[in-house]
Order: structure tokens, then sequence, then C-alpha cells
């Protein structure tokens, strides 16, 4: 049995999706029924330890999915309630049931920002607390599994930004930009940017199920990176309008913008689409590698096929019964 946990989010639902194309046992443990699967799950919140022993199965493979992963997460307290205090729980459970295999969808936010490249050796040094709170839960997962290393399988995987259909997070709020004519480059556009398409990154996590004992730690990334530049261009060419020219604003001003809009945002209680942060993370570089290769993974969906997929289901198909799933 394949036990899901935060599997009601868009990874897991994915997940769950293909584990039943392949005929594969599993339940979700979430705070929140399903809206696809919701006879496969048990509702258990992962800060409440009596719940998640009361909703893991014996001897279970455990995927953890469950985070609190959003930029504007107030209070912030609650990374580390969800993301730490959830895995020490999780923890405890997975002991008390018998459980050998676990996989923790980490991310590279571990790396704050990073090196062109970094792979994973890369230096842990996130630069808030949402990669702060990820390494310190990668920390107590291998407490896990030092436990019992010759028995214990924990896998750790950290994509980077993960998107596709059915997702309103950071790729289709560009993605929404471009479609409407509304987008402006900040920053010179060259700076590269790894993605991972979701379907690609749950077929990952199944084929990790099988790995042997001991710690397994994969950046997930689909390559080719584009540039900020390529991207556009490439989400413009799948739109059927290739070669759009866009205004552009200088780095300084739109930092300075979004620094200005923090300010509102605090003393009004407000959320605004800008932010300092998101645009030091639109015009930074997050170009990693990866080692997913060496476990013979092939992703099922190229990149460019990827991100086709998405803007024909979002712009040109209609899914408005659809429910949909919010994130960074």
């Amino acid at each position: 049995m394949i036990n899901i946990v935060g599997g009601s989010g868009f990874i897991g639902t994915r997940l769950s999706q293909l584990l039943q194309q392949r005929q594969l046992p599993f339940r979700i443990i979430d705070k929140r029924r399903s809206d696809d699967f919701p006879d496969q799950t048990v509702i258990a919140d992962v800060r409440v330890p009596e719940q998640l022993m009361q909703a893991v199965d014996p001897g279970a493979t455990l995927i953890n999915l469950a985070a609190e992963h959003r930029d504007d997460v107030r209070p912030i307290s609650l990374y580390y309630d969800v993301n730490v205090q959830g895995a020490v729980n999780l923890c405890a459970a997975a002991e008390a049931k018998g459980v050998r295999k676990l996989l923790f969808t980490s991310s590279v936010a571990v790396y704050g920002f990073a090196p062109v490249g970094t792979d994973e050796s890369g230096l842990i040094q996130p630069f808030n607390d949402y990669g702060k709170s990820k390494a310190q839960a990668e920390e107590v997962l291998r407490q896990w599994q030092a436990r019992a290393p010759a028995e214990r399988s924990l896998v750790i995987v950290r994509p980077t930004v993960v998107f596709g259909e059915r997702n309103r997070g950071n790729v289709y709020n560009l993605l929404r930009q471009v479609a409407r004519g509304r987008f402006m480059m900040v920053g010179a556009g060259t700076n590269r940017k790894s993605m991972a398409y979701v379907e690609n990154v749950a077929s990952f996590l199944i084929h990790t199920q099988n790995l042997p004992a001991g710690v397994h730690v994969y950046n997930y990334i689909d390559k080719p990176d584009f540039s900020m530049n390529e991207l556009v261009s490439t989400i413009d060419a799948a739109l059927g309008q290739p070669g759009r020219s866009r205004p552009r604003l200088p780095y300084a001003a739109g930092l300075l913008m979004g620094t200005l809009l923090d300010v509102v945002a605090r003393i009004s209680g407000r959320s605004f689409p800008i932010s300092a942060i998101r645009v030091k993370k639109f015009c930074s570089d997050s170009s990693y590698s990866t080692a997913v290769g060496q476990t013979g993974f092939h992703a099922p969906v190229p990149l460019g096929d990827a991100l086709s997929r998405t803007i024909r289901h979002e712009f040109v198909e209609q899914h408005t019964d659809r429910p949909l799933f919010y994130s960074e």
C-alpha cells in the first residue's frame, strides 16, 4: 500500500491518477478530502500526531507531499509547524507502523540563490523560511533513516518550480500574462530557469519506490533550461503569436515596486501579485543539474510538449468544471 500524505494537492492528484492507471493500491492522507479521489482519502493533519498514527497503514510506502509552500504564508511559524513538526510526527507514525520506505518532496529552495548548475551536492543555504523549513525537514527524515540504515530507504526529491494543467502558481501567472498581452519583462531576461512538469515529477516518484535501503537525493528538473527570453518566446509560439515585442522594466525599478507593495501589504493586510521576493526570484538564475538520469528514469513528457499541453488546456480548451490548485 502507498500512502500519499498531502495527496489532495497538485502533485498528489496527478500521482494518484498515475497510480490508478497502473493499478497500484494507494490511500491519500490529507487534512482535506481529495476532489478527484474522495473515496481513497483519510482525513488527518500532519500537525496532529494521533491522526497520523491512525491514518498510516502498517508497512506502507509513505510519500510525503504535505507542505506550506506559498511565499506569503502568515504566521511564519506555519512553515515550521507543517513542514518540520509534520515530518517529526510522520516519522513517529512510520516508526510505529513499521514503514521502511519514505519519499519526501523537498525543494531546490534549500540551496537558496544557488550558482548555475548546482547539483545534489550543493551547499544548503536557504534564504527564506520555506527553504529553511524544508532543509530542517530533510534532516528529521535523515535521522529516521539512520536509526535503521540497513533496512530503511529514504528518497529526497528536490523539484524546481512545478507546473501543469489546473495549477495556479507562478508559471501559470506568467503564461496568463503572456497570453493576455500584459507581460512586461523585468530585467534583461537572460537569467535561466529550470522547470518541472507535474506528470514527470509524479512519474519519477513512482520510479524511485524500488530504490534500495539508504538515502537517495535528487534534484528534479526537466531539461533544457530556458532563459526568460527563450521561455516567453516559446510561450508566444505555442499561442500562435511568435515574435511579439514587449516593454521592459529595469530590475531596480521592479524591485522598488515590489518593496513598496510589501509595505502596503503589511499595513493593509492585502496580498499583491508583485512582491520584492517574487521580483528577486523572477530575475535570478535558477538553473540546476540533476542525477535523475543515473536512475534510468526517462521523463514521459518532453518539456516543450508539457508547456504546449498546459497552454492548450488553460487558454484554448474549456475546462471550467475541474477544481484548481493554488500554489507558488
